[in-house]
């Protein structure tokens, strides 16, 4: 009897472990497909519509204003609204904001496809950044409370994967589509690819998304979205379109003025959460130095990324007079680098976990000063570019998997939806930031000169982001040191 008892017991238990499991990933792969199928998505339609903005301009006869906001109001309606897409997902269930992004998102690409003048065109874009950044912040969220563990890491080290994959898939699959005109329908293609695709995710995730997850409840703080909408739009417009103005009055006026604007959004939300209310965002979420000293690496090394790719492809065509396949084709193997970076990651034995980001951010600051370098004795391009432009995209594909996984474990599970959104918008900053300020100075430094000048001005911008990632790599380690996840890291196993 006490042999029947104890297997019985022990029955009971293994079912409890699996039931458990089961809740903590409901989904499983088919789960993790939908959620970074989403990343893959937008990233892949940022980068098809720089491809065809060329088609796009000859056939609707769009003025260079017009045109730069065909591709930055998606940019602009993506990064002011990622926070309070993040918040809405708290606060009525991700997997209601991830559908809802979703059915926006093929829709309003069903409306660019079908646009007959520039303005419907940016109309549809900007309710596409909508769509995004309704279902976006909920990706991390849904790994977040949907896996535990090594599946969790496992999951994280995707990430990376669809970022790249999408950016490349984006560069590929635009220039295929322009240059073949299937149907004879030119750059409306671009958009239409994504109406199956999008449609085929809301069947599947209609079905595999669970039914039930983490909801906070309650309302939306209007006054403090309003406040965050404001301050988020003063910094990143100027960002964004101020390069192409030449950097006019009202440019510095909305800098300035998003310094204000932070200080009454603080004030709000520190207001509403003083009454008991549910903020926007939780400001609990930055009390955390391991998560301030996170972000702050993330954002250093996401300035490095965007700005890097932003000079080249200008060096590569306007310095040396390649073509735009060759500039497209020099980016591949950052591509490779960034996208492997998960799965070779997670072959890292686990006591090595917490100092995956600082070397990994070390390696890419390597790979930047080694364009310097080269730039200082002979012209990068070719081979030996293509080698360190590979070394760079997996020392940041690597740096960003597992600091995402150290920031995951250090934030408490009900800040995900908070934490999910700053990381965004954390990114979309940074990234515009970087193209801001570096490709600012390339272009000043790189002015009206021939292919020796361009080479010295490419020279200096490497040499500074390499600076810059050297930075994000103490940053990392000051996190990892603070959060003490050396206890509890695990990385998913190989299988």
């Amino acid at each position: 009897m006490g042999d029947i008892a104890r297997t019985t017991l022990a029955s009971d238990q293994v079912a409890a472990a699996v039931s458990a499991r089961e809740r903590r990933q409901p989904g499983g792969s088919g789960l993790l497909l939908i959620l970074l199928g989403a990343v893959f998505m937008t990233t892949a339609d940022n980068s098809i519509v720089n491809v065809a903005i060329p088609s796009i301009a000859d056939a609707l006869h769009t003025s260079g204003g017009q045109l730069e906001f065909v591709v930055s109001g998606y940019v602009l309606a993506y990064a002011v609204l990622l926070v309070t897409g993040a918040r809405l997902g708290g606060l009525y269930g991700y997997r209601r904001l991830f559908l809802l992004g979703v059915a926006v998102f093929t829709v309003a690409s069903l409306g660019c496809a079908l646009a007959l003048n520039p303005i419907s065109l940016i109309v549809a874009r900007i309710v596409q950044g909508f769509g995004a950044a309704t279902m976006v912040p909920q990706v991390l969220t849904g790994i977040q409370t949907s896996y535990d563990g090594a599946a969790r890491t496992r999951a994280l080290s995707y990430y990376p994967l669809a970022l790249a994959g999408g950016a490349a898939a984006g560069q590929v699959l635009g220039g295929a589509l322009v240059t073949l005109n299937p149907y004879d329908i030119g750059w409306r293609s671009v958009f239409l690819v994504n109406v199956p695709v999008g449609a085929a995710m809301l069947l599947v995730g209609a079905v595999r998304l669970p039914m039930k997850n983490n909801r906070d409840g309650g309302r939306l703080d209007l006054m403090g979205a309003a406040a965050l909408t404001a301050t988020i739009s003063l910094l990143v417009v100027p960002l964004i379109l101020g390069r192409d103005y030449g950097w006019p009055l009202w440019a510095w006026i909305a800098l300035a003025a998003s310094i204000p604007a932070l200080w009454l959004f603080l004030a709000v939300e520190r207001r509403v959460a003083g009454r008991g209310a549910q903020p926007v965002l939780q400001l609990g979420l930055f009390s955390s130095r391991p998560v301030a000293w996170g972000l702050a690496a993330h954002a250093a090394a996401t300035v490095t990324y965007a700005a890097l790719l932003f000079v080249l492809a200008i060096y590569l065509q306007d310095g040396l007079g390649k073509s735009a396949f060759y500039a497209g084709t020099a980016l591949i193997s950052w591509v490779i680098g960034f996208g492997i970076s998960g799965p070779v990651l997670r072959k890292v034995p686990a006591r090595f976990g917490p100092a995956i980001a600082p070397a990994s951010f070390g390696l890419l600051g390597c790979a930047l000063l080694g364009v310097a370098v080269e730039g200082l004795t002979f012209t990068p391009q070719g081979p030996a570019l293509a080698a360190l432009l590979g070394i760079g995209g997996l020392g940041m594909g690597a740096g960003f998997s597992a600091l995402v996984t150290q920031l995951m474990a250090a934030v408490d599970r009900e800040l995900t939806s908070d934490f999910s959104g700053v990381l965004s918008t954390n990114s979309e900053v940074s990234g515009a930031l970087g193209i801001a300020v570096f490709g600012t100075l390339y272009l000043a430094l790189a002015a009206n000169g021939d292919a020796r000048i361009s080479v010295a001005a490419l020279t200096s911008v490497a040499a500074s982001l390499g600076t810059l990632a050297a930075l994000a790599a103490v940053a990392a380690s000051r996190a990892a040191r603070l959060a003490r996840i050396h206890r509890d890291f695990r990385w998913a196993s190989v299988a």
